[in-house]
């Protein structure tokens, strides 16, 4: 069953940016505010590009450009020694 819910003493620039936010996706307010809720709680994780990249280096996980990088290290070394 539906629930009512009311949010009280929004900051004005709050406010001002969830309203700009519903014209952008052309929804209400309301629709707008039930979109934010709706994407807050889902189970789907969006990242920024620099968080997966920080995660991936977190875990370990190499890039391209780091792999190119190991490999002229490694050749250099070879090269000079």
């Amino acid at each position: 069953m539906p629930v009512n819910l009311s949010i009280k003493n929004v900051p004005d620039h709050v406010a001002e940016q969830l309203r700009r936010r519903a014209a952008k996706h052309h929804r209400s307010l309301q629709g707008e505010l039930m979109a934010v809720l709706e994407e807050s709680i889902s189970k789907k994780r969006t990242l920024t590009p620099a968080q997966l990249l920080e995660e991936l280096r977190a875990a370990g996980v190499r890039t391209p450009g780091e792999s190119a990088r190991f490999v002229r290290e490694d050749r250099d070394a070879r090269s000079s020694g």
